[in-house]
């Protein structure tokens, strides 16, 4: 057991039934915030992502271990233990284990935790101050509650993916799992508000989110687009819909991206590429005007912009206070000294790795006075199974290991 915690969450416990990417995301951020965290994991199976590979951590020999890259992504601060919730030995522990925690989290299925009384509503009245939060693909309720959810369904049915891509083109993901990264966030931000409550009532609750309810929250401005004039966004490839122009431009030796937000901007970006007549047409002399001869206004500057080098425009557009910026690749996006003075590449010693370091992203919230830690690497499958049952529970060795042999643990 780690004994100097610090953080926000410091002194909190979670009971982590959560797998995949939108509940361990969740959980994470509360580790890195200092909570201690418990991830619950099937015996001699654990959380599905720990096979979603290549790539995997290399060993000491260079050889692939079982412990994925995906798996590496959202597992930070936390210690595992394995447990069989199917038998009723493992119910009993969870529950003992659940009385020394503040927060449990899970992403099942609806209802099928009540398979092994562990609900919501099996555990209300026993634990009054649980923050219990579900994280599913369509929430506790409605006609979808019971199907299950992934990122991909959620981006498609929630209407991301009909204005993501180039027009004329098939519509597309977001290249990462933006959907379960939301309903992360959203949870975690919940579950904090809940803790809140908790503290001024001494009252717990369920915290109900859904993978389309935070994809539907995402549409954003172009969910209000439609709300508001009821026509329908379509494909807009990298424009932006209220904007122009405010996207990628080609170059004569690549792609950039220029944002003119306002009609002064403009002004000066027409004077700048040398055609100081365009501020002036009609046609493109408000961003209104702009929006409605989108397609007009693209052709000119798409000409333009194909003349010179990126870093003729990047360099000029910069001096003149005009919005603009490379297309990096990942590895460049990493190596920028932004993002490494920021410090969102971390390295933490691994087992796995014969507690050699693996590189992982750091969090993103900086704090004055309560910074986040990286305390644990992502745990082994049941590395900390006897740690926290000795812990919590008090139990010896020897009660582990009958456990063990009966596969309870």
């Amino acid at each position: 057991m780690l004994t100097s915690i610090t953080g926000p969450l410091a002194g909190l416990k979670i009971f982590d039934l959560t797998r995949v990417l939108a509940g361990p995301s969740c959980v994470q951020i509360l580790g890195d915030l200092g909570a201690d965290v418990i991830k619950v994991e099937r015996p001699n199976h654990g959380d599905d992502t720990r096979k979603f590979g290549p790539p995997f951590i290399k060993d000491t020999e260079g050889r692939d271990t079982t412990e994925s890259g995906y798996y590496l992504s959202a597992n930070r601060n936390k210690r595992s233990i394995t447990l069989d919730l199917t038998r009723p030995e493992g119910q009993l522990l969870a529950r003992q284990i659940i009385a020394k925690c503040d927060i449990l989290v899970e992403n099942f299925k609806v209802d099928n935790l009540a398979k092994y009384s562990l609900s919501y509503d099996d555990l209300k009245k026993e634990f009054p101050g649980l923050v219990y939060c579900s994280i599913t693909g369509f929430g506790q309720t409605g006609p979808m509650a019971a199907q299950p959810g992934y990122d991909f369904m959620a981006q498609g049915i929630g209407g991301l993916m009909s204005v993501t891509g180039e027009k004329g083109r098939e519509p597309q993901r977001v290249g990462v799992p933006i959907a379960d990264l939301t309903a992360g966030l959203w949870a975690a931000v919940s579950i904090n508000a809940a803790l809140r409550h908790r503290e001024i009532t001494g009252e717990g609750q369920q915290i109900d989110i859904s993978l389309l309810d935070t994809q539907i929250s995402t549409l954003s401005i172009q969910g209000l687009n439609y709300l508001t004039s009821g026509e329908v966004p379509g494909l807009l490839g990298n424009a932006h819909p209220n904007i122009v122009p405010y996207q990628v431009f080609p170059t004569s030796d690549g792609n950039i991206i220029i944002s003119v937000g306002n009609d002064s901007q403009f002004d000066r970006f027409c004077t700048f590429v040398g055609q100081p007549e365009l501020s002036s047409d009609e046609r493109f002399k408000t961003n209104e005007m702009r929006v409605r001869n989108r397609d007009e206004l693209t052709r000119i500057l798409n000409h333009i912009t194909r003349q010179k080098t990126s870093e003729y425009w990047l360099v000029g557009f910069d001096e003149i206070k005009i919005a603009c910026g490379p297309i990096n690749r990942i590895d460049q996006a990493f190596k920028n000294p932004q993002v490494q003075a920021r410090k969102m590449e971390i390295e933490m010693k691994h087992p796995a790795s014969g507690n050699q370091t693996v590189k992982m992203i750091g969090s993103p919230i900086k704090m004055s006075r309560t910074p986040v830690s990286y305390r644990r690497a992502p745990p082994m499958l049941g590395e900390h199974t006897d740690e926290v049952l000795c812990e919590l529970l008090e139990l010896d060795s020897s009660a582990c290991s009958e456990l063990r042999q009966k596969g309870i643990i």
